[in-house]
């Protein structure tokens, strides 16, 4: 009797053993199953999507950076760009507008195959928020593609890039705008009011105090003369425009709290910046001229 209880006491170890196995590796599939780089490479999903498609653009605005600053001797050797005779600005101009070509090919043809999608699991939904390995050899080959191109094509394109450049700052403003909305609603609701208080108030004083001291700091590097009157003029439609947006904010019908004007001018004083930075190193009021040329890594952070 004691050698069958023993015999059975054993056979009951080595099934709870194998119980416990199946247990781990049914978890281990499961994970699997939901992690990043199983959705990448077999599967489709629309909430992942967004995020690789920033980190294509990241690394299309990163090729173009790359291209214009340490690619020149490789753009000389290009036949299509001889019309340059090596010039740095001009090849370095070329370049950019040759990757600017692809990438705007690569998410144009994305939005002409997925325009009207309506259905979650119909097929151009699969192709928008899946075949991610496609897509990346699609960018490559797009990204590479228009160092074929003439150059008065690209011309022509470096003109029209100009109106893309409106709309995408169009486009840029209006997801701010709902961003911004929505994190105030969510921070003025009753579920979180309370609790985000002390936090909601903090980020407004840091944003308010961010916006004053790039505006001044604006007024410094940028108008050091009052014969600077296109630069004084817009760091003054900066300050303005936060005045305004305070203003209207705070009015008793609207009552959103410091919270939306002070993100919105953090976002407008970049704006700001980014334009008064880009002013020809000749020009006599950018005083920040050459520190602008040298802070590269800065330029791709505040394209991208």
């Amino acid at each position: 009797m004691a050698a069958i209880h023993d015999e059975q006491y054993k056979i009951k170890e080595d099934l709870e053993l194998q119980n416990n196995k199946r247990r781990k590796s049914t978890s281990y599939i499961e994970s699997m199953e939901h992690s990043f780089c199983s959705q990448f490479l077999n599967g489709s999903n629309p909430w992942m999507a967004r995020y690789v498609y920033g980190l294509i653009f990241l690394v299309m605005t990163l090729f173009a950076w790359g291209i214009r600053d340490y690619g020149r001797e490789l753009l000389k050797e290009i036949e299509r760009l001889k019309d340059c005779k090596g010039g740095e600005t001009c090849l370095g101009t070329e370049g950019v507008l040759r990757v600017s070509l692809g990438c705007f090919i690569f998410y144009f043809t994305m939005f002409l195959s997925t325009a009207g999608t309506t259905k979650l699991h119909e097929a151009r939904d699969s192709w928008h928020s899946g075949w991610w390995i496609t897509k990346i050899f699609m960018g490559i080959g797009l990204m590479v593609l228009p160092f074929f191109i003439p150059n008065k094509f690209i011309e022509v394109y470096g003109e029209v890039a100009h109106f893309g450049a409106g709309v995408f700052l169009l486009i840029q403003l209006i997801s701010i705008i709902s961003f911004i909305t929505w994190l105030n609603d969510c921070c003025r609701s009753e579920k979180y009011s309370e609790r985000c208080y002390i936090q909601v108030t903090l980020l407004s004083l840091a944003a308010y105090i961010v916006c004053i001291t790039g505006i001044i700091l604006m007024y410094i590097w940028y108008a050091p003369e009052l014969t600077c009157v296109r630069n004084i003029f817009f760091i003054t439609m900066t300050l303005v425009l936060l005045h305004l947006m305070t203003s209207v904010s705070l009015h008793t019908k609207i009552n959103a709290g410091f919270l939306t004007p002070g993100l919105m001018g953090l976002y407008i004083v970049y704006i700001c910046w980014c334009a008064l930075r880009s002013e020809p190193p000749t020009e006599f009021c950018n005083k920040k001229a050459e520190a602008a040329q040298k802070e590269d890594w800065l330029t791709v952070i505040v394209r991208f």
